[in-house]
């Protein structure tokens, strides 16, 4: 991490020049680089290290949010071993013999070996969208502490997870279990799609331990001065 910046600027594009440009740009200004499915279905893992290469030292989260049979999931964290990315995404609702078996695969990584974090509930869905897509026994805070706690169960370094669930899940999981937030929109940035939102300094305090930011910082007319606002906000509280 850069100076201890929770900060991962989510980097949703297709366009390399731009991600490329965006790397370089903020790479002192922001602890690390998201980089996400649909960037990686474009680019590819050429893409990927070229990106990175621009923004050398800082620490990769890949958001592929791997979903499938377990041979065929840790098939895929073995596959993107080679970019070293600190993080990678699998679904939490995979299963038990899908988390175990693409913790084993990250296991194999070596000594910089990935992170697996699961993914609990999305942050663009919320109560209703539960109902309509047929989990509609719990709550969204039961859902999620039931996803996370069975992602430690089977061996994940974390769980990606709303803002509004941090203190729950920080109390529950523990104090190293990492929790990876989006859904984080400085009172001075759109909500945009997202649906359970809480600002930086909040989601700090709440216990989280990285942050993704994305379209306030890349879609500023400064992406650099948004991106040091956001440190100078959580410094600041």
């Amino acid at each position: 991490m850069s100076a201890g910046n929770p900060v991962f600027v989510a980097l949703d594009t297709t366009d390399l020049g731009a991600a490329k440009a965006w790397a370089k740009r903020l790479k002192g200004s922001v602890g690390g680089v998201k980089l996400g499915l649909e960037f990686f279905a474009a680019r590819g893992p050429a893409g990927i290290r070229a990106v990175m290469g621009e923004a050398p030292g800082l620490p990769l989260f890949l958001d592929l949010k791997l979903h499938d049979i377990p041979n065929t999931v840790a098939g895929a964290v073995r596959a993107v071993a080679g970019l070293k990315p600190r993080y990678l995404t699998v679904h939490a609702s995979g299963g038990p013999a899908m988390l175990r078996a693409a913790a084993e695969a990250a296991a194999q990584s070596g000594k910089d070996r990935v992170r697996l974090l699961g993914v609990t509930i999305l942050t663009s869905l919320d109560s209703s969208d539960l109902k309509r897509v047929g989990f509609a026994e719990r709550a969204m805070d039961q859902h999620v502490a039931a996803l996370a706690a069975l992602a430690q169960d089977c061996g994940l370094d974390g769980v990606i997870c709303s803002p509004h669930e941090v203190a729950d899940l920080r109390r529950a999981m523990g104090g190293e279990f990492v929790l990876m937030v989006p859904g984080v929109r400085p009172r001075w940035a759109d909500a945009g799609d997202q649906k359970r939102v809480m600002t930086p300094a909040e989601a700090m305090r709440a216990g989280a331990t990285h942050l993704v930011i994305g379209r306030p910082i890349t879609k500023a007319a400064d992406p650099e001065a948004a991106a040091r606002k956001i440190s100078q906000e959580l410094a600041a509280a």
